[in-house]
């Protein structure tokens, strides 16, 4: 009886013993399992981070290539603008150049007349002279737009006209508020008047008196 207790008694042990042996080997393969997909795993976090690094690197060096182009940009874009600025400052600076030019032939004229008018004894001559000088100068004052403001015989406007006078009419000769005489010659540079006509407008004598008012005193 004894004897078969102890047999039992060591068959149990056996037992445990393998069971042991077998928990043993399975953890030791779950461990090892475990490692190799720690190793993985880390493997695979530094990749990451070199691909991250490399990523960053590349961004750091486009963001310095834009930097500069945009600097550049921007230098060339104040420069431009710099050139426009001196370019309309000497376009306006200049803008009465080209007809300076055109006007200094017309001064050499009145020097040479000035010059030998003390010689000149033919009167009809030298009016002839100073009145070429004269056309010359309305021509070239026509081609840059300039010209005068008829006025004579012409209805009164005070977009054009200042009257000086008011000049009674005996009834039906000249209608009302027509200019009849020019004191001063207006001009209009191309479609604005840069001097209004100074002129003497009628005015209508319900007497039939002619007459003549000074207004001159009023505009001033």
């Amino acid at each position: 009886m004894k004897n078969k207790d102890k047999h039992d008694h060591k068959k149990h042990d056996d037992e445990e013993i393998k069971n042991r042996k077998i928990e043993e080997s399975s953890e030791g393969e779950n461990s090892s399992g475990s490692d190799e997909t720690d190793k993985q795993q880390a493997e695979q976090t530094i990749d990451e981070k070199e691909m991250l690094r490399q990523k960053v690197e590349q961004l750091q060096k486009d963001v310095e290539t834009y930097k500069d182009a945009f600097l550049r940009k921007a230098a060339d874009f104040e420069n431009y603008k710099r050139r426009s600025e001196n370019d309309q400052l000497n376009l306006i600076k200049y803008s009465g150049e080209s007809i300076l030019i055109k006007l200094l032939p017309i001064i050499d004229d009145f020097e040479r007349s000035l010059l030998h008018l003390e010689n000149y004894k033919d009167t009809e001559a030298v009016k002839n002279g100073i009145k070429l000088i004269y056309d010359n100068l309305m021509k070239i004052l026509n081609q840059q737009g300039v010209k005068k403001i008829e006025s004579v015989g012409k209805p009164f406007d005070v977009q054009y006209h200042e009257a000086m006078m008011m000049r009674k009419i005996p009834g039906g000769e000249t209608a009302p508020h027509t200019v009849l005489e020019e004191i001063q010659t207006g001009y209009q540079y191309k479609d604005k008047v840069i001097r209004h006509a100074k002129v003497v407008v009628s005015e209508e004598d319900d007497q039939g008196n002619s007459g003549q008012t000074d207004l001159s005193q009023n505009n001033q």
